[in-house]
């Protein structure tokens, strides 16, 4: 252990101990603790109830220095932010430095990247090999039914009604909802089960995706999956080799589709197990498509003696 921080390892495990009751996800308590980590490690060694405002900033602005993005320079910020609000329930600090720091502003006029229906159907074609059933099912599930890669790994048979179709997704903040899977989508899974490979382990006996290895399956190998597809799709599509692909942006992709259907905002809320509204909103801006089949209704009345003019 790096001698720097081990006299912070009281406060530290407080805080890891503290999200793991709150139920963060594993990546965020992760994420979180080594942005607290490297921040405590800036401060050579004062105690946290003495560091202020300036040495946040400090910290914040080394790691944008060191060509981090916005997003990342803010997520560190909520950390620390967070470290400190436990400190202070729990009377280790009698005041949180980083709370009324400005956030980086994050650019919002990007084009989000994401994949139309047929694309999001040939993707699927790409799936080859000897677990190209449970490969496609994964694939599925985050396609049509928006599921996130970490909630495709906590899936178990039992979250599953065959009968129904209705499946169950734990989400972030150990949140479950419930979604009812098209006719298709639930005849793959039930196949998907019929040919599930037995797990070596009791801890993983519940595991509806197995690895190779008779494990559950890993954020990594979902991944890995979703890539390979991609990659497949993008090369007999060179036009689309620019846009940002991953496993999330099917996720993305199957958001869009819902409100391009006609699907209200609230519906896609809780389809995709977002705590904020405004977290959905941000799907009703990503189309172009959607915006000009909108305003192609739209028959200005221009009378004809400025018309004539152009």
């Amino acid at each position: 252990m790096d001698d720097t921080l081990e006299q912070y390892e009281r406060d530290l495990s407080l805080f890891s101990n503290y999200m793991k009751d709150r139920g963060y996800s594993k990546e965020t308590q992760a994420g979180y603790m080594r942005d607290v980590r490297r921040f405590l490690a800036t401060l050579g060694g004062k105690p946290p109830g003495e560091a202020d405002k300036i040495d946040v900033m400090h910290y914040l602005t080394a790691i944008r220095e060191a060509g981090a993005g916005a997003r990342y320079r803010n997520r560190s910020q909520s950390a620390v932010r967070l470290f400190y609000k436990i400190l202070r329930e729990f009377d280790r600090v009698a005041a949180n430095p980083a709370m009324d720091i400005p956030k980086a502003k994050v650019a919002k006029n990007r084009m989000p990247s994401f994949l139309d229906k047929s694309e999001l159907d040939e993707t699927l074609t790409f799936v080859s090999g000897k677990y190209k059933l449970r490969d496609t099912a994964i694939l599925a599930l985050m396609s049509y039914a928006g599921l996130r890669v970490g909630e495709i790994v906590r899936m178990n048979m039992t979250d599953f009604d065959t009968k129904s179709t209705i499946l169950g997704i734990l989400g972030k903040g150990e949140k479950w909802r419930y979604v009812p899977l098209p006719a298709e989508l639930g005849a793959l899974l039930q196949a998907c089960l019929a040919q599930r490979m037995k797990p070596k382990s009791r801890r993983d006996e519940q595991a509806f995706f197995v690895s190779q290895f008779g494990r559950r399956i890993s954020r990594r190998m979902v991944q890995t999956i979703a890539g390979k597809s991609l990659a497949g799709l993008m090369e007999a599509h060179p036009e689309l080799r620019g846009k940002r692909l991953s496993a999330h942006k099917l996720r993305h992709s199957f958001a869009t589709e819902l409100l391009r259907g006609g699907a209200d905002l609230r519906t896609v809320q809780e389809l995709l197990g977002h705590e904020d509204i405004s977290t959905t909103q941000i799907y009703t801006h990503i189309s172009v498509e959607t915006k000009k089949f909108a305003m192609d209704k739209v028959r200005p009345a221009i009378p004809e003696s400025i018309a004539a003019m152009r």
